[in-house]
């Protein structure tokens, strides 16, 4: 009998209401008119049938008018997703069939063209004109055909943006407006030492940064496709940022500001990177090793023309496929998007998307390091050996070797003062140097428990809604394990909120579209989608 109550669900509907998975999940205590009660999951509704699973598999059947008034509207919210989601379906079904059956027409009109002509250019042809009118007539049969499918997709989820920076999260913090998202960090990586390697020392040392608030850096959410992509060389963008690594560091132009190679002129450490006459850390390289923290088929950076930079993998895990000039090409979803490589040009070869440089070469906006002392000049012949954080986590000791002899640079920081303390020590002795510069910035986090309450937990209805939502606490939770209630539309910006718990949520005054609901409770955070018509 239970398996033909499945079968006769699973006909009569294409969506289940979830996909009976009850490792994390807590079953709903239903409450019924004739004062009993039952503990179970919302498993499918059939005209005004109510089926019921318990965790032992059991199936319950129900009429809906034996739950009590508040179990009828979750229901009635179930049924609704359920509708919403079998109109998606077929939706999408249409959609596709009319896009094949578009893709369909173009190829029959292109055959019957390319026939056409064909025919023409062998009656009035010779035959070496007709094997070079065939060859040049299949080339452009296949980019005409390849080209009904294609397409230049603009624009950026903030969300899979935000993906990409969590592994190196609270060290990096991210948020987002209309126009931009945001990144914010101190400059300092948290997954690998800094300077090892270098041999083209500058003798600039690795320093904390402000790239908070108003300096933080700053990814385009809108991009546009440049008329004509300007080189990233010798000759453009040699100063400041080309683009910002997922772990919170920068990405200058492969070549300095003096038009060397910065790789090839030995400036550069095991990593990539080294420091700028700001005593800013950041790479010249494509930060590829950058996947041992995070995903291959996640970006390791974002150029600041608005499009990702991957490795050698593909967003959809295969390997790399053939690059463009401007080291990148379009993806399967139709979004552009680089790749780096360990070879110049590196990541970057012309920047696809629009950006505007200024007088000094730089792309605005963008964020700035600050100095607090002098900038230092190259010594030729060291050999950075080491640079490891002090005991207090406020300074670094680096050291080198120089014709044969060892030197170390002992510096720290006052995090009250921002006094800055330099002392230089080489065989003759140590010189110590102090300097008054900013007190170093903290990142922000979010310090509240991230643990995703079940679906159930809280019932919002009605949904779709008018701008007036009612909420319903569920699983014995009491209106003070609600700590702060907010709603954002889908480009991050907070539509409402409140830090208490309230029944009848009115917004009224935002325009039509979806929302994301966040109730931060006690033992976790809901999340929820809700749609306002």
């Amino acid at each position: 009998m239970k398996k033909l109550i499945y079968c006769l669900l699973f006909v009569s509907n294409i969506v289940q209401a979830h996909d009976l998975n009850y490792a994390n999940t807590i079953p709903r205590h239903w409450k019924l008119k004739n004062a009993k009660s039952v503990d179970g999951f919302f498993y499918n509704i059939k005209d005004k049938q109510i089926f019921i699973e318990q965790q032992n598999h059991e199936i319950l059947q129900f009429c809906t008018s034996d739950f009590s008034e508040n179990d009828q509207a979750f229901i009635a919210e179930k049924k609704q997703k359920i509708e919403v989601l079998n109109q998606q379906i077929t939706e999408n079904q249409q959609i596709n069939n009319q896009s094949n059956s578009s893709l369909l027409f173009k190829s029959i009109l292109t055959l019957i063209f390319l026939f056409s002509f064909g025919r023409w250019i062998t009656a009035y042809s010779d035959e070496k004109t007709l094997r070079l009118a065939y060859s040049i007539l299949s080339v452009f049969a296949i980019f005409t055909l390849y080209s009904f499918g294609k397409k230049m997709v603009l624009g950026t989820d903030p969300l899979v943006m935000d993906a990409a920076f969590k592994s190196f999260k609270p060290n990096v913090y991210t948020r987002w407006d209309a126009t931009y998202f945001y990144v914010e960090s101190n400059g300092i990586p948290t997954t690998h030492d800094m300077m090892t390697g270098i041999t083209g020392w500058q003798q600039q040392v690795p320093i904390p940064q402000c790239y908070t608030g108003t300096n933080a850096w700053s990814i385009p959410l809108n991009p546009v496709l440049a008329t004509t992509p300007v080189p990233v060389n010798a000759q453009h963008f040699l100063k400041g940022a080309v683009a910002i690594a997922v772990n919170g560091i920068s990405i200058f132009n492969p070549y300095t500001n003096t038009g060397v190679d910065a790789f090839l002129d030995g400036q550069l450490d095991k990593w990539g990177g080294h420091c700028g006459r700001a005593d800013d850390y950041h790479y010249h390289t494509a930060p590829l090793h950058l996947y041992g923290t995070t995903s291959a088929t996640l970006p390791i950076a974002y150029a600041l023309d608005g499009f990702a930079i991957y490795g050698s993998k593909e967003p959809d895990g295969l390997a790399m496929k053939a690059l463009d000039a401007n080291h990148g090409h379009v993806g399967t979803n139709g979004v552009y998007h680089y790749h780096g490589t360990a070879t110049a040009p590196y990541m970057i070869g012309n920047m696809v998307g629009k950006v505007t440089e200024d007088a000094s070469l730089q792309i605005i906006p963008q964020a700035s390091a600050k100095p607090i002392r002098p900038a230092g000049a190259p010594l030729k012949g060291a050999t950075i050996t080491g640079c490891v954080a002090n005991a207090a986590k406020n300074g670094y000791s680096l050291s080198y070797t120089l014709t044969g002899q060892t030197y170390k640079w002992d510096y720290s920081w006052d995090v009250a003062s921002g006094k800055y303390t330099f002392a230089i020590g080489a065989p003759t002795g140590t010189t110590t140097t102090t300097y008054n510069g900013y007190v170093p910035c903290v990142v922000k986090i979010t310090t509240t428990k991230e643990t995703e309450l079940d679906d159930n937990a809280i019932s919002i209805f009605p949904n779709p809604n008018d701008g007036v939502l009612n909420l319903q606490l569920n699983y014995d939770l009491q209106d003070s394990d609600v700590k702060h209630i907010s709603i954002y539309d889908l480009k991050g910006t907070i539509v409402y909120k409140n830090t208490s718990f309230t029944e009848k949520i009115d917004f009224r005054s935002t325009t039509k579209g979806v929302y994301v609901i966040k109730i931060q409770c006690q033992n976790g955070l809901f999340v929820k989608k809700i749609v306002v018509e």
